[in-house]
């Protein structure tokens, strides 16, 4: 089952987080919490992200951007 656009989903393979943004051709694109380039994962390898994935994922977007306007 693929995640509908817009939700949140673990890549299994990476245990990286992203945005459902859109499926293209016999992928799922997923975009970073915050923005970023957008990846392509293969729906297998999808699972709908737990309220605490997306916390992690936010908090670690802060963190880089925190780290990056202090530079």
């Amino acid at each position: 089952m693929i995640p509908e656009r817009g939700s949140y989903a673990v890549d299994t393979r990476t245990d990286r987080i992203g945005q459902v943004m859109d499926r293209y051709g016999l992928f799922v694109q997923l975009r970073p919490p915050g923005g970023g380039l957008e990846w392509d994962c293969p729906p297998d390898a999808l699972r709908p992200a737990a309220r605490h994935d997306e916390l992690r994922a936010r908090v670690a977007e802060l963190n880089r951007g925190s780290r990056l306007s202090s530079s």
